[in-house]
């Protein structure tokens, strides 16, 4: 089994979200002794917020690659690859003014490759990414629901890993972050008891 672990909070050792990604590694490498974990922190190595030389680099064949679009392709590509070699990935995803990180969106956005993450047809667009289990740690400061007029984190991770063929994402939820020392205690405890159950 390979495990990529992403973190993308930026508030270090008070993180919710990573205290949470810790936990559901440890459950899955507990279970699975020989499991592989590659780590990406996008807070200590984040990811540019794509250019058109890292669109182009991405997106377009290599025939149609300028130099630079060529000197960025392979450290582009990588982070596609290690997200397509991953049979699970567990993703620190806590709620930053009703969404995700923008570090997170950065690493997001080099998996929407047309012809490798998703095709169009006359039948619509088809995901050609599945096979792997996504499992978002989501935190939130206050209580958001799934899918309410000021929820667009949970929904857009759903629906961007669905657009890709993704159709396994789970959300293992902290809410009410912010509403003191023991609700947020409260709230990561019964997020645990769901990663026990995973």
């Amino acid at each position: 089994m390979k495990i990529l672990h992403i973190d993308s909070a930026t508030t270090g050792p008070n993180s919710v979200s990573r205290e949470l990604t810790k936990a559901i590694v440890d459950h899955f490498t507990a279970k699975n002794p020989g499991a592989e974990v590659s780590v990406l922190d996008l807070e200590s190595n984040p990811l540019p917020h794509l250019t058109n030389v890292t669109t182009g680099a991405i997106r377009m064949p290599a025939e149609a690659h300028t130099p630079e679009m060529a000197a960025a392709f392979p450290a582009e590509r990588a982070v596609l690859d290690q997200f397509l070699a991953s049979d699970v990935v567990v993703i620190g995803a806590p709620m930053y003014n009703f969404t995700i990180p923008s570090s997170l969106k950065a690493w997001l956005d080099r998996l929407g490759v047309p012809g490798v993450t998703f095709s169009y047809s006359e039948a619509g667009p088809q995901g050609l990414a599945g096979g792997r289990r996504v499992i978002v740690a989501s935190s939130r400061g206050g209580e958001y629901g799934f899918d309410g007029p000021m929820e667009h984190q949970e929904t857009y991770l759903r629906d961007m890993f669905g657009f890709i063929g993704v159709d396994n994402v789970e959300f293992i939820r902290a809410d009410k972050i912010g509403y003191g020392p023991e609700v947020r205690a409260a709230s990561i405890a019964a997020a645990k008891e769901e990663i026990a159950k995973l």
